[in-house]
């Protein structure tokens, strides 16, 4: 027995010192941040210092994990969601003096790079969306009146280019210091109140219009010279082919003539070999025709005689050929199924067998190692597998009286004539409702510890007289 107390205490310290190491592995894990791509991880608390030997207001992440020390850091995220921001700049006055509105759009974002996600942790970190959306457009319309207050009217008008390369270098540079970055902007339109652009927009689109008529003269007078050089040119080549096409004309008509006579001649020797030929050839074929109607009419009877033959004896040999067949298809059926089922079976019962096999090797194995941790003591082994279900066993004990209530108890204790008092006879008849545990352990074979099952032996020699002297207390 006390082997097997020792152990249960050993089993119990694993299992505590196992809880105890998982527990510290959950908060580990728990700790470690991951960063998604489109958000920075920012850790602020106690993260370092600057190579200048100054303390580091936060640690900016952008991808991968980082370990949060607990007690002494903590964690807020940065959104990289871009912002469209509406800017429409009315009355900015340009080098000329003259006022435009200029309506634009423009998108920023949280920037990545490192400097400037510093920046954006000691000056977003906590703020909403929209008063970022806010500091941004401000710093925005200021930078756009700037770089409208440096150029002229035709310079932003004309050169879009140059005043968008403008205003992305002055804003960005702004936006840098709170940790945006600019990513795109958009001028729909430029307007003035003097009608300063609408009267350049007339001259330009004077211009060329009178640029487009004078084009269409030079090339009208091009095609008319063009012309005049094509029809010149035209009547001298067809005056050059004309005596060309004649003299050649000449020289054709003479060698016709010697060709057709030479056609002449060997037309009538091809007509003369082609009748003699025709002759041959339809003697020939009446010859031919005598001779394919002869071998018809042989052919003919011939299968005639095999038709006859066919229909009594090739019909009777098929019907014949068909029952086999069907006889044959029929037995291979039944056996097939007939060895399925036999197959079904046998694998059923042998893996049911196998699995039978499984259970009792497995159960046998255990109770071996059970018998030799027992030091091959068959009766040590059945007592500790009765022990395994003690818990149980108490369990039910305790379940016999768990629902019993007491919400209030009143003992009136005049005492009694044997010594003993109404007190002790009420708990002595409520613990003997309680099934003994040391009898249990003795039904199971085992023996109680001392610590618990040991019968005080004062209790139960004390004498009447002994328990006559002690008065009854009615405070109890």
């Amino acid at each position: 027995m006390p082997v097997l107390f020792q152990i249960g205490d050993f089993i119990g310290l694993l299992v505590t010192i196992v809880i105890i190491v998982f527990s510290i592995l959950v908060f580990i894990v728990s700790r470690i941040k991951k960063c998604p791509s489109d958000k920075i991880l920012v850790i602020y608390g106690k993260v370092g210092n600057n190579t200048d030997g100054s303390s580091k207001s936060a640690t900016c992440i952008h991808g991968g994990a980082k370990f949060i020390y607990p007690f002494i850091q903590a964690y807020q995220f940065l959104d990289l969601t871009p912002l469209s921001i509406s800017v429409d700049l009315t009355n900015a006055l340009s080098r000329q003096n003259i006022r435009i509105d200029v309506p634009s759009r423009f998108t920023v974002g949280i920037s990545t790079e490192e400097g400037v996600m510093q920046n954006a942790a000691e000056r977003l970190l906590g703020l909403q969306m929209t008063d970022i959306q806010d500091l941004a457009k401000d710093i925005i319309f200021g930078q756009l009146r700037l770089v409208i207050a440096t150029m002229d009217i035709e310079e932003i008008n004309t050169d879009r280019d140059k005043f968008l390369e403008a205003v992305s270098s002055n804003v960005e540079s702004e936006l840098k210091k709170i940790g945006l970055r600019l990513i795109n902007v958009n001028v729909t339109d430029i307007n003035d109140e003097s009608g300063y652009i609408q009267a350049l927009g007339k001259e330009a689109a004077a211009k060329a219009i009178n640029d487009a008529k004078k084009t269409v003269a030079e090339k009208n007078r091009d095609g008319s010279i063009g012309e005049a050089n094509a029809l010149r040119d035209q009547r001298i080549s067809v005056a050059e082919s004309s005596a060309t096409a004649i003299e050649g004309e000449n020289r054709s008509l003479g060698e016709i003539s010697m060709s057709n006579a030479s056609r002449r001649e060997i037309e009538a020797e091809s007509l003369r070999r082609a009748t003699a030929a025709e002759k041959i050839a339809a003697a020939k074929a009446l010859e031919d025709s005598y001779q394919a109607e002869q071998n018809a009419e042989l052919a003919r009877a011939a299968r005639e005689k095999a038709t006859l033959e066919a229909d009594v004896i090739v019909k009777s040999e098929i019907d014949k050929q068909r029952r086999v067949i069907e006889a044959e298809a029929v037995a291979e059926e039944i056996r097939r199924q007939a060895k399925g089922e036999a197959d079904a079976i046998f694998a059923k019962l042998d893996a049911e067998a196998r699995g039978s096999l499984e259970i009792l090797s497995k159960q046998a194995e255990g109770f071996r190692q059970i018998v030799e941790s027992a030091n091959n003591d068959a009766e040590s082994a059945i007592k500790l597998l009765i022990a395994d279900k003690l818990e149980t066993l108490v369990k039910i004990q305790v379940d016999a009286i768990k629902n019993l209530k007491f919400d209030k108890i009143t003992v009136w204790d005049s005492g009694s004539k044997d010594g003993t008092t109404s007190t002790a006879n009420f708990a002595s008849s409520l613990f003997k409702s309680i099934p003994p545990m040391k009898e249990l352990f003795e039904m199971a074979g085992m023996e109680l510890p001392k610590y618990l099952g040991e019968t005080i032996k004062g209790a139960v020699d004390a004498k009447p007289e002994d328990a006559s002297n002690d008065k009854p207390n009615p405070d109890k």
